[in-house]
């Protein structure tokens, strides 16, 4: 939460805040000095926060080979994906399906990259830890782009455009053209070393490893860099907020009645911003919502996501991480698999949700509407987690959550430069 004016000041803002609110003509419950105190604390979204472990995370030398990168198709095993297939610019940065589907089908839900840049961990489970790392992992994932780091490798090398934008970068790529130090697609696959990929990662020399792994992050860090800018901030609801600030009361008007009604409950009688709290409306953790999960009810979210990001060679403590591990030392060290129950998943973020359905991380609901449905009523939910206990039945009216749907729509804010939603005409652009 930022501060924004000193305890003299806020009270002043709220006494005025709660006057302006209390138009009987405009039928609104006035909200309580606590719901604008909290409301106050939902908004601005500051900027995104930096990431040491990604040097050129401000570069727009490097976003612009990021960007190139996320279009690029050649990425993919079989050339048929590439990060826009479940990341769609015109369907709000994700898919539209309930669960994800590249070169095969996958068995969660595609989350949007709006605001991803906020994220302190990434997945439904937590299993990377920057946004550079989490890049890296669909691009070998065999439902996702199944191929390979020596592939992405390869792509960067043997492409003009794509090794100058690298060398603008990161400096100039090695020589790769020796196909017994470099094969066209390797990767190290711990738990499958009779695979192909496998077999020829392990025959390669340990500093021809160290080399590939080093090029491969940098693609990372260089689409990271790109999707750092899919910001959103400037939602109706933003500009209520900054009414009540100045008590501009034609920015008021941003919130419709019912919107404000939901807003009231969102941050009272809702609960919601328990878990979807702070201006990006996530607290950026793990829980069990009790949402009804399928049939084979297997996936373990939370608690296999650590031990996956503590194994990971791409994680912030890692020789990748360009802090050194200073990052790495503080986020990861206290993180423990046994302290996270089964079924717990990380809280999105709620800004565009209207325009991000469906909904949960297997896409078990299709509207808005049926998302606060189920927390009102919790029909056929699953039973609560003996260590997490925030999610109880609310018993909202059918208006209430007419209400509080019409608040989350008020959270839309999809205003993005065109040019950011399409490859650029190339990768590399001289420098003057």
């Amino acid at each position: 939460m930022q501060a924004t004016c000193s305890s003299a000041g806020l009270a002043s803002l709220l006494a005025a805040a709660a006057l302006a609110l209390q138009d009987p003509a405009a039928g609104v419950v006035p909200f309580s000095a606590d719901e604008l105190a909290t409301i106050l604390e939902l908004s601005p979204l500051p900027p995104p926060p930096p990431d040491p472990t990604n040097a050129v995370y401000e570069s727009a030398a490097a976003a612009r080979l990021g960007q190139a990168l996320f279009f690029d198709q050649k990425l993919a095993g079989p050339g048929t994906v590439s990060c826009a297939s479940c990341h769609d610019p015109l369907k709000s940065w994700t898919d539209g399906r309930p669960l994800a589907r590249a070169v095969q089908n996958h068995f969660r839900h595609t989350l949007t990259l709006w605001n991803v840049a906020y994220n302190r961990w990434f997945f439904w489970d937590g299993r990377k830890d920057s946004l550079w790392s989490q890049a890296l992992a669909p691009l070998e994932d065999p439902r996702e782009y199944a191929g390979s780091r020596l592939q992405v490798v390869h792509a960067l090398a043997n492409d003009p455009g794509y090794a100058r934008a690298y060398a603008e970068v990161f400096g100039p790529l090695p020589d790769l053209d020796d196909s017994t130090r470099f094969p066209a697609q390797a990767r190290p696959m711990p738990a499958e070393p009779e695979q192909p990929l496998a077999q020829a990662w392990n025959a390669m020399d340990p500093r021809d490893q160290e080399t590939v792994n080093r090029i491969f992050s940098n693609a990372g860090k260089a689409i990271a860099a790109f999707e750092r800018q899919l910001v959103s901030r400037h939602a109706p609801f933003d500009v209520f907020v900054e009414g009540l600030r100045t008590n501009d009361a034609r920015m008021q008007t941003a919130l419709s009645a019912s919107a404000r009604r939901g807003l009231a409950l969102f941050v009272g009688q809702g609960r919601c911003v328990f878990c979807h709290d702070g201006p990006n409306f996530s607290d950026r953790e793990f829980h069990d919502n009790r949402i009804p999960v399928s049939e084979e009810g297997s996936d373990p979210g939370r608690k296999l996501g650590i031990r996956a990001l503590k194994a990971d060679p791409f994680n912030s403590l890692g020789a990748f991480a360009d802090d050194g591990g200073e990052t790495g030392r503080t986020r990861l060290a206290p993180l423990s698999a046994d302290s996270h129950g089964p079924k717990q998943f990380k809280t999105p973020t709620l800004r565009n949700v209207a325009r991000t359905a469906p909904y949960m991380h297997e896409g078990q609901f299709a509207t808005l509407a049926e998302v606060v449905e189920f927390y009102s009523t919790l029909a056929n939910a699953s039973p609560a987690s003996e260590n997490d206990r925030l999610i109880q039945r609310l018993e909202l009216t059918s208006a209430q959550q007419a209400d509080l749907v019409a608040f989350l729509e008020s959270l839309t804010d999809e205003s993005l430069p065109d040019e950011l939603r399409q490859p650029p005409p190339t990768p590399y652009v001289p420098r003057d």
